[in-house]
């Protein structure tokens, strides 16, 4: 994910915000993302505003200590501008722990204990495929929620039919690796 981008956005959807404010939206917006340190946005601003994406517009008072507030600037919206018009590019490489300690398994593991792994997994993978419906369905789920919950049971549909298929050729993946 690039942080920087996702604050450009948030700044360009809400206006003037301080980084509490950032970090709030950013958890709000992406809830199934990996929540942002304070440090985090406050460093990611400070380049921002370094590079003169943002500029900082006051300071608020909300009782505590001042709050900076920020603001895009015309450099930080064609930035952001440009970025949103980029295609991205399909990952050139699996890059997945689940996929590497399938391969491991299968490498090291006779059949029996590979098959035994891969069911395990495909039993956990099930398990959070119900929780992420469950949680998709329920009243409280927003549309943010549902754009996230979304995502990720596509992900982990296609890891299950990975795995399911994985399963069906256990036994020649192993007489392929140790012969």
């Amino acid at each position: 994910m690039s942080t920087p981008h996702v604050l450009l956005g948030l700044l360009a959807s809400g206006g003037t915000r301080h980084g509490y404010e950032l970090k709030r939206a950013h958890d709000e917006r992406l809830p199934r993302a990996r929540p942002l340190a304070f440090g985090q946005v406050y460093a990611t601003l400070g380049r921002l505003q370094r590079d003169g994406l943002v500029a900082t517009a006051g300071q608020e008072r909300e009782a505590g200590p001042d709050r900076t507030t920020y603001t895009l600037t015309d450099a930080g919206r064609a930035t952001l501008d440009r970025w949103l018009t980029e295609v991205e590019p399909p990952m050139p490489y699996v890059a997945s722990t689940l996929f590497a300690k399938v391969t491991v398994a299968l490498l090291v593991a006779d059949v029996d204990r590979a098959r035994a792994w891969l069911i395990a997994q495909r039993r956990a993978h099930t398990q959070r495929l119900r929780e992420l419906t469950a949680a998709k369905a329920a009243p409280s789920a927003t549309l943010d929620d549902v754009v996230a919950l979304d995502f990720a049971i596509a992900h982990l549909d296609a890891d299950l039919r990975w795995l399911h298929t994985t399963l069906d050729r256990v036994a020649d993946w192993h007489r392929e690796v140790h012969t």
